[in-house]
């Protein structure tokens, strides 16, 4: 049963794949008179793999309680999962510390669910009176590149996962 979760899970992480492989091919046809589309294009494609690698993090999350013979929970939090399977879990101490880890791809899906989740900040206008009080406040790093970093690491954790329970 874990396997269709681990397929569902790699299936969204193949398609935040081909999202952001979408852009690149855009940009190469390189017409000047699509630039506005392709900046409208390349921002959806940003969006939409945000929010499937956030979709492809809660679905990991189903895929662990159902290693552990939870079959009807669907934990939306690592909270939840902690009080599902307990504290001690393999899987829970390796997430609390991806949790608790600066650069971690389980904390970057944090700031980036927080920041896709919030209104754009209001930016100030910067004139010769306040140009050192304007912060560059940007959020985290929304390129393809660390996107796809992102999307790596979850791809081996997953597949490290599955290949662990497997040998049960």
């Amino acid at each position: 049963m874990a396997s269709q979760w681990y397929s569902l899970v790699s299936q969204k992480l193949f398609l935040a794949r081909t999202l952001l492989e979408m852009p690149e091919k855009l940009a190469d046809s390189g017409n000047a008179n699509h630039a506005p589309a392709q900046k409208l294009q390349h921002e959806a494609a940003i969006q939409g793999s945000i929010e499937l690698l956030l979709r492809a993090r809660r679905l990991l999350l189903i895929m662990i309680t159902r290693f552990y013979q939870k079959r009807s929970e669907e934990p939306s939090s690592l909270g939840e999962l902690a009080n599902l399977i307990g504290e001690q879990a393999t899987e829970i101490r390796k997430l609390r510390a991806l949790e608790q880890e600066a650069g971690s791809w389980w904390n970057y899906l944090d700031q980036l669910e927080a920041t896709q989740s919030r209104p754009p900040a209001a930016r100030k206008t910067v004139n010769a009176e306040n140009i050192i009080a304007v912060s560059a406040d940007a959020g985290p790093d929304r390129s393809a590149q660390t996107l796809l970093k992102t999307m790596n690491a979850i791809k081996q954790f997953a597949d490290n996962l599955e290949e662990q329970h497997g040998e049960w």
